[in-house]
């Protein structure tokens, strides 16, 4: 989950990925006393906007401003007119002020002058909402421009280090994004290799922000991040029809654990709603009323995993779950206090979680995959070429020393070089763990080249096409699932011809990262109406946030002739959070089965397809859809018509920032649906006056 912290600091710091910097109007260039008239002044501002609605994307799957103000907002606050230097000076200017008013620094609450007509042009709050749920708009789009234009200028001009964290921490505090101690810590734990990056990249503010943002920003051409995997000259093989699993042959029974976030530091009874991106700590400030106290078990607020849950969970599961064949484990282990974590605390999250696991497993075979936050600072991922200081080795040998408990030595070299590896599991049955930090939008390291990280997808065609080549079928594990919108578009392209180059031998994908239950499809890239593929998205074990905690458990084919190792159904088993913590004593239990809740003859690609455009036309089933997605909170958010569609959208883009193509068709059926509707009740309005009429007319 995209934490408010890493946006928090990339406002100020790197707004490359999230938000930026609104100026005073006198800073726009042409300077002057009165504020420009932006609209006049720039006529092509509506032209712009409009071309914005009409590349093909459908409107609310962007969340474009649906507000004339808003639209305004958007038209007039142009990054291409800043002056850059006028701001910077106005910056140095309001630090050396705060600099000769000792002790005042932390404190200051007023804003400089050139910010205070920040909501004439943009909207902060929902600029923040978009960096949580990485639904990005027009507007973070500009002010993303705008940021790193800034931001470039003051490395540019020979700016220290020290210089730019107290800028960035000033604005930080100014804007009150942060508490000023999670200001401080997340700028300083991330600016030394922010800088580094901004130094060594080649890239204009437009390009930086079309490659990290993606469509709604636009996509300029640019030769370092336009590149393709190369596949061996072996054909395709034909396509078999797809068959259902044979009943009453031997199964395996899998268990998928997936963003665990463990947080040592929980403490029952301290302040849940603290203000800041991880509470429930002894840290969190004073609790200011009985209904803000962190729950014994947990809570739905902005809060992380305690001990005492994690370890019911594993308890539970080893009672009910006795005879689990194997665990995938898709990442996410340290809790969500970016801002306060260090190499060596991140660590000590993972050992402990891995000793958990041994405690409760001790001889059942894990396969892990690497998650997001699992790195210090988090997100950040340097290919293998990065060495010295920044280099991303201390968190992979550690990877290494740690999976070896259930790998094979000779995966190895592939942990230690990129965190991903390949295993024989059983004859003719193989797992390969991607290491999808290489795809992740906000990965700073990917800006001075994308070009398939550590040869990782090279890699994995190989691996593919040996396996291919011996008959065998083979699994996916990864963190970020390939069509998030967290994964950048150019390398979620290339994994996605991957996937349709050997449908036929991957079989199945799992991945994590949302915290929500879910999945997405994948598509024939010549014949888009035929489903080739599935990615299971598994639910977090955190409650991080407004959820209940959960785990899946998978039946898969077993051992036998033919056998395709296909799903044959999924559970999903969460503990009623509110329940627990009321009656003291926390209760797990199976919330659904897909093929029992969702009626499905089986778990075939092109079921999932039918199950997507079901939903889009029957409301009781897209509600238990939505239901299992929260599995089963009593927090969850409403859905609206415009998040139905979002939501459907997502089930079908196994491709990351293609939506004008994977959504198109759900997106027509869903409003055909809603004309057939208008159409029926203007039509049983009309009918019901025709009877009245009749009646009292005789």
């Amino acid at each position: 989950m995209v934490s408010l912290l890493w946006g928090a600091l990339l406002l100020v710091l790197l707004p490359v990925l999230i938000s930026g910097n609104p100026v005073h109007p006198t800073l726009i260039h042409g300077g002057g006393d009165e504020p420009l008239d932006l609209q006049h002044d720039h006529p092509d501002a509506e032209d712009s906007y409009n071309n914005l609605e009409s590349d093909g994307i459908p409107q609310e799957l962007h969340s474009l401003p649906t507000t004339q103000l808003e639209k305004e907002k958007v038209e007039k606050f142009d990054p291409s007119r800043l002056n850059y230097t006028a701001l910077r000076l106005e910056i140095d200017e309001e630090l050396d002020r705060l600099s000769k008013r000792e002790g005042r620094f932390i404190g200051e609450s007023r804003l400089p002058k050139f910010l205070s007509n920040l909501g004439k042009f943009l909207d902060f709050e929902q600029v923040v909402k978009e960096i949580e749920t990485s639904i990005m708009s027009s507007m973070s789009c500009n002010a993303c421009k705008a940021g790193v234009g800034l931001l470039q200028h003051y490395v540019q001009n020979g700016k220290t280090r020290d210089d730019i964290i107290k800028a960035a921490s000033r604005l930080c505090m100014s804007f009150k994004i942060e508490t000023p101690r999670v200001c401080m810590g997340i700028i300083y734990l991330m600016a030394d290799e922010v800088v580094y990056v901004v130094e060594n990249l080649v890239m204009s503010p437009d390009e930086v922000c079309g490659f990290l943002i993606g469509d709604i920003c636009g996509t300029p051409y640019n030769p370092y991040h336009e590149w393709r995997v190369a596949f061996p000259p072996v054909p395709k093989p034909p396509i078999p029809q797809p068959e259902p699993p044979m009943e009453g042959m031997p199964t395996l029974k899998v268990l998928h654990l997936s963003d665990t976030h463990f947080d040592p530091e929980y403490r029952a009874g301290s302040n849940a709603d603290c203000g800041e991106p991880l509470c429930c700590r002894a840290s969190s400030g004073p609790v200011k009323s009985l209904d803000k106290r962190a729950g014994l078990w947990g809570d739905y607020r902005k809060c992380d995993t305690p001990l005492r849950t994690i370890e019911s969970m594993l308890d539970n599961i080893a009672y009910l779950h006795p005879n689990i064949d194997y665990i995938i484990w898709t990442g996410d282990l340290p809790p969500h206090d970016i801002w306060n974590q260090t190499r060596e605390s991140n660590l000590n999250v993972m050992r402990a979680t891995v000793q958990q696991l041994m405690d409760y497993f001790p001889y059942t075979p894990i396969f892990p995959a690497l998650g997001n936050h699992e790195a210090a600072p988090v997100n950040s991922f340097p290919p293998p070429y990065i060495l010295g200081d920044y280099s991303v080795s201390w968190l992979y040998d550690e990877l290494d020393r740690q999976w070896r408990r259930w790998l094979p030595q000779d995966t190895s070299p592939s942990i230690r070089k990129g965190a991903f590896y390949s295993v024989l599991v059983r004859p003719g049955f193989r797992i390969i763990s991607l290491n999808m930090n290489y795809c992740n939008n906000k990965n700073w390291w990917l800006l001075i080249n994308s070009t398939d990280p550590a040869e990782e997808l090279q890699w994995f065609i190989y691996e593919l096409q040996g396996a291919e080549d011996r008959g065998e079928k083979v699994h996916v594990l990864g963190h970020i699932p390939p069509g998030h919108h967290d994964c950048l578009k150019i390398w979620s392209h290339n994994y996605y011809k991957i996937i349709n180059r050997f449908e036929s031998t991957i079989t199945a994908q799992f991945f994590g990262h949302t915290h929500f239950d879910e999945f997405e499809l994948f598509y024939d890239e010549y014949d888009r109406h035929r489903v080739t593929n599935i990615a299971y998205i598994g639910p977090s074990v955190t409650s991080y946030y407004k959820l209940n905690p959960g785990y899946r458990i998978y039946t898969i084919e077993g051992e036998y002739t033919g056998s395709q190792k296909l799903v044959l159904d999924h559970e999903t088993w969460v503990m009623n959070l509110d329940e627990a913590n009321r009656d003291g004593v926390p209760r797990w239990y199976q919330l659904y089965s897909a093929k029992r809740a969702y009626n499905m003859r089986n778990l075939l690609p092109e079921e999932w397809n039918s199950l997507v455009y079901k939903m889009a036309l029957e409301d009781d089933l897209f509600e238990k859809y939505l239901r299992f997605y929260w599995k089963n909170s009593v927090v969850r958010e409403p859905c609206d018509p415009e998040c139905k569609k979002r939501m459907l959208c997502d089930l079908k883009s196994g491709r990351s920032n293609d939506r004008k193509h994977t959504c198109a068709k759900i997106k027509k059926q869903i409003e055909n649906r809603e004309w057939k509707d208008w159409k029926n009740w203007i039509f049983s309005g009309l009918t019901i006056t025709s009877l009245a009429t009749w009646w009292f007319w005789g």
